[in-house]
């Protein structure tokens, strides 16, 4: 999925992904970059990332 959507679709998951060190999330081009390519710029481990995100969506739903 693309930053750029997960983004419109869960704002609340800009705080998430800005934890990880992806401070760049609001910028031009990452929103057309998927996760998964994100997590490997950065050298994390995409699982991770996506289980964090989904934790942070449905605690923000709840």
């Amino acid at each position: 999925m693309l930053i750029g959507q997960i983004i419109q679709d869960h704002p609340n998951s800009v705080a998430t992904l800005m934890s990880f060190g992806l401070g760049c999330v609001m910028c031009p081009a990452s929103q057309m970059e998927s996760l998964e390519e994100a997590a490997m710029v950065h050298g994390m481990d995409v699982n991770t990332l996506v289980e964090a995100l989904n934790g942070a969506i449905e605690k923000a739903e709840a």
